[in-house]
């Protein structure tokens, strides 16, 4: 006999794919985020250069998410440890929203 899964079991949401919505609208100083992101290693200097000459940080979030953020948890962890260190108060607001 199996069981159906409870309301308890809920398939993990990485923060990054939870808040994105927020993320691609309050982050606001993208320049330094994309220059740890290439340094890194997550961001490629071609996808860079495209992304760094968006007019806008919500399209340059947007670009971010249909490409590097796309490669799976590793690169995700690495954009929130960024995100922590550069956008920390934004951070703690949506952690303490659930």
């Amino acid at each position: 006999m199996t069981q159906n899964p409870g309301p308890e079991t809920v398939s993990y949401k990485h923060f990054v794919d939870k808040y994105e919505f927020q993320l691609t609208n309050r982050v606001s100083h993208m320049d330094p985020i994309l220059d740890r992101l290439l340094d890194r290693g997550v961001l490629q200097r071609e996808a860079y250069k495209i992304i760094r000459a968006l007019p806008t940080s919500q399209k340059k979030m947007r670009e971010l998410y249909c490409g590097c953020l796309q490669a799976g948890a590793a690169s995700k962890d690495i954009f929130y440890q960024i995100l922590l260190e550069n956008e920390k108060f934004l951070i703690e607001d949506l952690n303490t929203k659930h």
